[in-house]
């Protein structure tokens, strides 16, 4: 399987075959790449519908450049290298992992700060040094640190020297999912609602009660599962059996 980075050539099949409306699996078995290559590289450059072969070159392009020539500025920085890491494999890695979040419907800046503070020793980054590691505005990182608190995802804290540190700490998914699981059940109650107005015994009536008692048991499982499962994110995996720890369970 061939490495290194897309070619110009690879990228005009890429745009072809997006236009063929085929599958990122299918369009990625031509070029013989990895399927995330492909998915990674389209989502990067416009999506499936504004993907543009010479545009995307252009743009990797003048990414590539930018990266060397930045200079680091302000407060001491880790090594890519640190802990023997391979500093092009974790850069691919950040692509990749940014693309699953954007596919999971994060907006594309606020998926690369959750990235970046995900993949830092410490769980936690200055704005300042999130604007340096992303060679971005303030402005998009407050835009993008405001989101991802709303979320549940991040939150604020300050250091020693009195400088708002944005973390992601060891309970955020689960308070993230709890999160998410009482917005259901604000969905629950309105749709019931809509059954007392439209009639039980009507279709639509039908409808909503079914929805309503579908996501009703689903925020119901997870929030159960959350909270059996919470301590999972508090286990140093060096220390559970076979580097991984079961939640507990009831009656377990």
């Amino acid at each position: 399987m061939p490495g290194g980075r897309l070619t110009q050539q690879e990228r005009q099949q890429i745009a072809l075959g997006l236009s063929e409306g085929l599958a990122y699996a299918q369009i990625a078995r031509r070029l013989d790449r990895p399927t995330s290559t492909v998915t990674r590289e389209v989502m990067r450059n416009g999506g499936p519908t504004g993907y543009r072969a010479d545009l995307a070159h252009r743009a990797t392009e003048h990414r590539t450049r930018r990266r060397r020539q930045a200079a680091p500025r302000g407060g001491p920085q880790v090594s890519p290298q640190a802990h023997g890491r391979d500093a092009e494999a974790l850069r691919e890695y950040e692509e990749t992992l940014t693309t699953v979040f954007m596919q999971s419907g994060a907006p594309k800046m606020m998926a690369r700060v959750l990235v970046c503070l995900y993949t830092t020793d410490t769980g936690s980054l200055t704005a300042s040094e999130l604007v340096q590691r992303l060679q971005v505005s303030p402005a998009s990182i407050s835009k993008a640190i405001t989101f991802l608190e709303g979320q549940g995802l991040v939150r604020r804290e300050r250091d020693e020297g009195r400088r708002e540190r944005y973390v992601v700490d060891d309970d955020v998914w689960y308070q993230s999912m709890i999160a998410s699981a009482r917005s259901l059940a604000q969905v629950v109650e309105t749709s019931r609602q809509g059954v007392g107005i439209l009639g039980r015994d009507t279709p639509a009536g039908a409808r909503l009660e079914n929805i309503a008692r579908f996501l009703d048991f689903i925020a119901e499982s997870t929030i159960r599962a959350a909270e059996q499962a919470r301590e999972v994110l508090h286990t140093d995996p060096g220390t559970a059996t076979g580097g991984t720890t079961e939640p507990h369970t009831e009656g377990g």
